[in-house]
């Protein structure tokens, strides 16, 4: 009688440590469905489909400025930080009031980048200029541009270099043409996209950015 009730126990005890197992084991696997999974080598997740970076040397005084025209003639530059699916990121003059603040104080941000970002694709030509705002010596001034395919991977579909020796010059550093997923016909046929943007201003009304001889002016 004694040996049936202790087998009886022990029975009791074994399902309550199997049904303990089972739960501890369930809750270990929605935890680990839960967890994002690691993200493959060269995939991001973003919303930006091109992006553009013109770079020049870190703590060089002159300002450099970046201009970019889509297919239906939208152009993105300093005065025009957002035109159709383009965004200028980061409008960067040189050495001019490039400070970051770091626990109350100014510090100088030796970095001289801008970037566009295109949001979404387009099929047509794109154009990429650079131009030598303001020069502070009769040097010149090394420039790289780098235009890249964001997804589903990231690749780079241009990387150059181009000299600007004064101020005012502009330079087609790429042009590049989309072709539904595929990115063709690369090129840098010269195409001025400052005398584009001056003749709009001249031709709008009540415009306050251009003067008489269509010389545009930074604020």
């Amino acid at each position: 009688m004694f040996e049936d009730i202790r087998d009886g126990d022990y029975d009791a005890f074994t399902d309550l440590l199997f049904n303990a197992l089972v739960g501890f084991a369930f809750m270990f696997f929605i935890a680990f469905a839960m967890i994002n999974p690691v993200a493959e080598e060269g995939k991001i997740d973003t919303e930006v489909e091109i992006l553009i970076t013109v770079r020049w040397p870190d703590g060089h005084e002159d300002d450099i400025d970046v201009y970019v025209e889509d297919p239906v003639g939208n152009i993105v530059w300093y005065h025009e930080r957002e035109a159709g699916l383009m965004h200028l990121d980061r409008d960067d003059r040189g050495q001019f009031k490039d400070v970051l603040l770091v626990n109350g104080a100014e510090i100088e941000n030796p970095l001289n980048q801008e970037t566009v970002s295109v949001r979404g694709l387009m099929n047509g030509e794109y154009v990429v200029n650079v131009v030598h705002f303001i020069a502070t010596s009769t040097d010149p001034v090394r420039v790289t541009v780098k235009v890249e395919k964001m997804n589903p991977s990231v690749r780079v579909v241009y990387y150059g270099e181009t000299d600007l020796t004064g101020t005012g010059e502009e330079v087609t550093t790429v042009r590049f043409t989309l072709d539904d997923d595929e990115i063709i016909d690369l090129n840098n046929r010269p195409k001025s996209l400052v005398a584009l943007t001056r003749q709009t201003k001249t031709n709008t009304p009540g415009g306050d950015m251009s003067l008489g001889s269509g010389e545009v002016v930074r604020q």
